[in-house]
Parts: C-alpha cells; sequence; structure tokens
C-alpha cells in the first residue's frame, strides 16, 4: 500500500481532493447496513453541538468542502457509524526522552495511509488521519500525543467512532491530564483504549465503552482488552493478553532505554504479519511530544516529521503475509 504525507493548513483543495478520492469507498461502508440504521443529518449535528461544539464550526466548513450534501455530512459527524474492528498495541515512556509508541494492526486495504500535518483551528497536528478528519494517533504542538487500540469486546452503542474523539483531544487539549478530563465527556460507539502522553512525560490510559463509565487510569500500555478479555475468539486471534504481557516485561526491566522499547514493536508478537485476517502490522509511530516529532516505521524504512519540517510525499510499502 502507499502511505502519503499532506500538509493542508486550512482545509482547502487539497482536503476536498482527498474527500472526493475516499469517498466512495467511504459511502459503500457507510451505507453497509442500509441507509436507514445511520443518525439522520440533525441527529449528528445536534450531537456534535452537545458533545463537541469545539469541532462544529470545523465539522461544519468540512460539510462544505465535501459539497453541502446529506450523506457526506452524515458520514463526516462520525456520529454512530458502522462498527470496525482492529488490534494494535501502545506503550509510554515517560523518561528523559518521553515518547508514545505504538503498532497499528489492521486490513491493508482499508487503512487511508495519510500522514495530515493541519493548522485547523490554530492548533497544529501531525497525525495518521482516518475517515477523512479523524485521527488514529498524533501529537499537537502543544506537546500532547495520543493513540488508540480496540477495547476487545463486541459492544456497539450511541456514540462516536473514536477517530473523531482523538481529533478533538489534539485540537483542544495540551496535557495528559486535560485530555484525560476531556475524553470521559464523549460518548463513544465501541470500546477503545486511549493512551495519552504529554511532553512532561505524564502519561493516562482511558478505557472506554458504550454501555458503562470511562475509566482513566495512570497505565502505560494498551493491547486489545479492558482488565479482563470478554471476546475470547477476538483474544486468541490478536494475541491480546501475550502482547500485554511482552509490554510489561519490557517496562519493568531496569535495562529498557527507549531506543530498545522502539526496537520490541518490530519483532513478534507485537509485529505481526497476519494481513490475511486484517490483523497484520500496518506501521510503527512513535511521537515525541516534547520534540514534537513524528515518525513512522516500516521493515527497511522510516519517515520522520516535525512541525517545522514536513515535506509532502508517498512511500511505497509492500506487506508480506503469514
Amino acid at each position: 500500500m502507499t502511505f502519503r504525507a499532506v500538509d493542508d493548513s486550512t482545509p482547502g483543495a487539497k482536503w476536498e481532493a482527498l474527500f472526493n478520492e475516499l469517498w466512495p469507498a467511504y459511502r459503500h461502508w457507510f451505507l453497509s447496513e442500509g441507509v436507514e440504521r445511520r443518525p439522520t443529518y440533525r441527529q449528528c449535528r445536534d450531537r456534535i453541538k452537545q458533545f463537541l461544539p469545539a469541532l462544529l464550526p470545523l465539522y461544519e466548513q468540512l460539510c462544505e468542502r465535501a459539497g453541502g450534501g446529506d450523506l457526506p455530512a452524515r458520514f463526516l459527524s462520525l456520529y454512530r457509524p458502522p462498527a470496525y474492528i482492529s488490534g494494535c498495541s501502545q506503550a509510554a515512556w515517560s523518561d528523559d526522552d518521553p515518547l508514545l509508541v505504538r503498532n497499528y494492526d489492521y486490513a491493508p486495504a482499508l487503512c487511508d495511509g495519510v500522514i495530515m500535518k493541519t493548522e485547523w483551528g490554530g492548533r497544529k497536528v501531525i497525525c495518521m488521519s482516518d475517515c477523512m478528519w479523524g485521527c488514529l494517533d498524533g501529537l499537537n504542538d502543544s506537546g500532547l500525543s495520543v493513540s488508540l487500540t480496540f477495547g476487545g469486546r463486541r459492544v456497539v452503542g450511541d456514540g462516536f467512532g473514536i477517530p473523531l474523539v482523538l481529533r478533538h483531544l489534539l485540537q483542544s487539549c495540551s496535557t495528559a491530564n486535560e485530555a484525560a478530563a476531556e475524553i470521559v465527556k464523549v460518548p463513544v460507539h465501541m470500546a477503545y483504549n486511549v493512551t495519552m502522553l504529554d511532553a512532561g512525560g505524564t502519561y493516562k490510559t482511558a478505557f472506554l465503552a458504550p454501555d458503562r463509565a470511562p475509566v482513566v487510569k495512570s497505565v502505560a500500555i494498551a493491547t486489545n482488552h479492558q482488565g479482563r478479555v470478554e471476546w475470547h475468539d477476538h483474544a486468541r486471534a490478536t494475541a491480546t493478553i501475550e502482547r500485554e504481557q511482552y509490554l510489561k516485561f519490557r517496562l519493568d526491566d531496569r535495562k529498557m532505554t527507549s531506543q530498545r522499547l522502539i526496537e520490541a514493536f518490530s519483532r513478534p508478537p507485537l509485529y505481526t504479519n497476519a494481513y490475511r485476517t486484517g490483523f497484520g502490522t500496518l506501521y510503527t509511530a512513535i511521537y515525541r511530544p516534547a520534540k514534537g516529532e513524528a515518525e513512522y516505521r516500516w521493515p527497511g524504512g522510516r519517515w520522520v516529521f516535525s512541525f517545522d519540517r514536513f515535506h509532502e510525499g508517498a512511500r511505497h510499502v509492500t506487506f508480506a503475509p503469514s
């Protein structure tokens, strides 16, 4: 698959071209359960106004850029979208060089592969984009980095797709404590774990679900369960317990360094080539919030960006399935 870097300071012609390119595939996914299963435009806008009011002007601007139609506006709200499942592992390192490192495990055909630098609303953000304006992981120029893993539960309910929640945190928060206080206010439609790390080395992980109250802990790692395993088939398929234990051992090792932790993400059990089942590692993201630096790695290659050094381009990556 091809990864692209796009610098779009304001939602303009570049974002519009991206929307037009990706919309046919997203439209198919959005309507996969029938249009009657999706909320109306009025419901979508009202929920953004209620839970994500700071994003409302940007949401309306993007709707206009997308042509002003009803269906794109409902999709862009990410309010009660169709369900989707991924894997992923992540860990926060808080010593002399604070960093958030994570593997994104998903199906290559379903990943946008777009690294975006934006300055929407006056806040600079670099992130791996999803659903046109959401974020799978990223950092902002105030020293906050965030990333997500699927929470390993079947429950689907009333709330937002998690990529839009991460966009909200990066647009509005500067520290992990601020982000932790904010994320519990926003309902999510599926179970997700969000790890937040700031430039001072403070980290938090929020365990979110639509059917129970959010829990925020000073936990540095997350894989694909929330405390105990509830979806055993998924847990076995993704080795979530094994990956969690592997990360715990690494962080408890007194000889561990930030570089050794990063390298651990390029090896099993964290790195996986299960692409045929949709859980292959598509990239490793390393965010250094104190330096304002984002790095993306693949076997044999890496791409490094900062807010002052962001060059548009493309990288083609070939994945070898197991």
